[in-house]
């Protein structure tokens, strides 16, 4: 018996380095946690491509969306930890989702091995071309001064934890306003029936080139270089506060390092190709140059600072269902 048991660990161990040899010999499934046409389908489809030149296989791109990303994440955990099915992860996945959904069916460190970033993107804050706040320094004035306090827009509850940060750091007073769909936000931003919005900058730019909305500030380390009159909430006299809406791409925890090391090395020398930077531009946003170990790192500290900013703001999980 000990003899069988010795000699099936001993084939384990020598089949191991084989397979990662071997790796990758067919497909690989790059799955995007939200819908056709989400900056997850869209960067997926883009780096698919380039990732397949790199490796020499089909690399291709399935859409399954629910729950805040939550339901693409269970089902890379429930797949082979071998490499051929990783997920296009973001901040939202990452490090909100375990903050805000208490029966969330994934441990976004336990469960995933980073591979690398992909990109990021700051968030910008908003007021209506018509109100009078003209600067960060205005906003938090109002703010303080408001009986009931400014009442802001946002799409995600990781923006409500911006904002809770914001709150937090500045002593104003915020409502946070809750909407479904970025469209009816900004709308309402436009319109002036909420005081404030925050939403990714690359989604706005438009509308602040046309002036139908002001941008007071963004959370990025610099100043965008899309909008380089536009100072940082960083620069204004908040240090502290810098946040990017993010992506990365995630395999199973299981999955051996050679095979980890393989896509890592790939996916760096496609990050670091011409047409890659020029994706980023083009969206406006900017490439991570994150391996394994430093995505770890980032997303770590964000899900740990994301905790205390919630625990302190009253923000609890609350149960979802998957």
């Amino acid at each position: 018996m000990k003899k069988t048991v010795w000699m099936l660990l001993c084939l384990a161990a020598f089949c191991l380095p084989a397979a990662a040899q071997s790796y990758p010999a067919k497909t690989i499934r790059l799955i995007a946690p939200f819908g056709p046409g989400s900056g997850a389908d869209r960067s997926g489809r883009f780096y698919a491509d380039l990732l397949a030149r790199q490796l020499g296989v089909p690399v291709v791109v399935e859409n399954r969306a629910g729950a805040s990303g939550a339901v693409g994440a269970v089902y890379v955990k429930n797949q082979p930890a071998d490499g051929y099915t990783a997920l296009i992860a973001g901040w939202s996945a990452q490090s909100v989702n375990p903050i805000v959904i208490e029966d969330l069916p994934y441990d976004p460190i336990r469960d995933f091995r980073p591979v690398c970033g992909l990109t990021r993107s700051p968030l910008g804050l908003y007021v209506p071309v018509n109100s009078k706040i003209q600067s960060l320094a205005e906003l938090v004035s109002a703010a303080k001064s408001s009986k009931q306090g400014l009442n802001v827009g946002t799409i995600s509850q990781g923006q409500e934890i911006v904002l809770a940060w914001f709150a937090q750091l500045s002593g104003g007073r915020f409502v946070n306003v809750p909407y479904k769909n970025s469209g009816q936000m900004v709308t309402d931003a436009v319109g002036g029936q909420v005081d404030m919005a925050i939403e990714n900058v690359p989604s706005m730019t438009a509308l602040v080139r046309s002036g139908k909305i002001r941008m007071l500030a963004t959370t990025a380390e610099n100043r965008h270089p899309s909008h380089p009159d536009v100072p940082t909430v960083r620069e204004s006299g908040y240090a502290e506060l810098v946040n990017y809406g993010w992506s990365g791409l995630y395999v199973h925890a299981d999955t051996p390092e050679a095979i980890v090391s393989v896509l890592a090395d790939a996916m760096k020398k496609t990050l670091a190709s011409p047409e890659s930077q020029a994706f980023a531009r083009k969206v406006g946003s900017e490439v991570m140059t994150f391996g394994p170990a430093e995505m770890r790192k980032y997303e770590a500290d964000q899900l740990a600072n994301f905790r205390r900013i919630a625990k302190a703001a009253g923000i609890k999980s609350e149960k979802r269902g998957n």
